[in-house]
């Protein structure tokens, strides 16, 4: 319900650059052209009202606040904001893209003339290569944008996160089952550590308790969203719950893990998973969507080991590629981390030894 309209909403307002005149952009005809595209009034798309200025009027725009920014393109482009916020994010991420794109199809061009050269073809045509490599390439980039907006809008990058939010919520089902079993947390515990059961059998059949639960839970979350808030997750609804699921069991492995191994209270215990899964989700990007960005640019291995970023790169990957490399990458890495923590959970439960219970 609080979903509700807010595309319509948060539409991006065109934002105010300057780009400073001189020599290095004049001479840089596919980094002058990008900009002037995104800055066409025609353009349906237009992000950008771009001010072509000197150094020292761009300054003075930026410290009048009549700018975002502005841009200086030397052996590197410089941008240069007066403060961090959205429209100075987009600005930086735009101009990455561009610089890359631009670096692209400088390297594909210089290796077609290489050819042509090897070949005993002297009389290359380098503006036509330069041209026609460059559509190519910003044509290819063109489909990609048109699928990836037509199968994602901007609501359903929360809706991943709140998914991934509720398959690691699951962990504190994997935490109560286990602390049944734990002779100094219950007076089942008790009676458990004292039956002639192997520990491997109690870690496994606590955990698959939770897991059924928890699936039940996440079969109601899909029905809800898809009936009543008519999400549209796309053609890959199967393998969004199949991505679901495998979440869970590295929700509910986080839970028994943590269960396991720390000697506090349950309190104790739910506070630590509460804090850890909404960490996780703040780094995913639920409270913002350039978080997820940010930390995958400065800090790649943190979202590598976070569950909640693998559960939404694995949602992301089903709509940004045309393959599943990507998404059984994040399969496999859910269930490898699963593994990882239940295994620490079934050593330290066999070490486990009380001389009074």
């Amino acid at each position: 319900m609080a979903f509700s309209n807010i595309e319509n909403n948060e539409k991006l307002d065109i934002i105010d650059i300057a780009i400073v005149k001189n020599e290095e952009l004049e001479n840089n005809e596919s980094i002058r052209q990008a900009f002037q595209d995104l800055s066409d009034e025609k353009n349906e798309n237009r992000l950008f009202n771009i001010q072509y200025t000197t150094i020292e009027e761009a300054q003075r725009l930026l410290e009048d606040e009549e700018i975002t920014g502005y841009m200086i393109l030397e052996d590197t482009p410089k941008i240069i904001v007066k403060e961090n916020g959205i429209n100075e994010t987009i600005l930086k991420y735009v101009t990455e893209e561009i610089i890359q794109t631009a670096s692209v199809i400088s390297n594909v061009s210089e290796k077609e003339i290489g050819k042509e050269i090897v070949n005993g073809n002297y009389n290359i045509n380098y503006e036509k290569i330069y041209s026609d490599i460059s559509e190519r390439i910003e044509n290819q980039e063109a489909n990609i944008e048109n699928i990836s907006n037509s199968n994602l809008s901007y609501t359903m990058i929360e809706f991943y996160t709140l998914i991934a939010m509720t398959c690691l919520y699951g962990g504190i089902l994997g935490m109560v089952a286990i602390n049944q079993n734990l002779p100094n947390m219950s007076g089942n515990g008790k009676r458990v550590s004292i039956a002639p059961t192997s520990k491997g059998k109690v870690v496994l059949s606590s955990l698959l308790a939770s897991y059924v639960t928890q699936i039940i839970g996440l079969a109601i979350l899909f029905i809800y969203t898809v009936v009543v808030l008519k999400v549209d997750y796309g053609d890959n609804l199967p393998l969004i719950i199949l991505l679901g699921g495998v979440g869970s069991l590295a929700g509910l492995s986080l839970g028994l893990m943590i269960g396991t191994v720390l000697k506090v209270n349950d309190t104790a215990k739910t506070g630590i998973i509460i804090s850890v899964t909404m960490l996780g989700c703040f780094l995913s990007g639920m409270m913002g969507i350039t978080m997820k960005y940010i930390v995958d640019k400065n800090i790649p291995i943190v979202n590598k080991l976070n569950p909640a970023s693998m559960i939404t790169d694995g949602f992301y990957s089903l709509y940004y590629y045309d393959t599943l490399e990507r998404y059984i990458l994040n399969i496999a890495s859910l269930l490898i981390f699963s593994f990882i923590l239940i295994t620490i959970s079934y050593l330290c439960l066999r070490r486990q030894k009380y001389d009074s219970i």
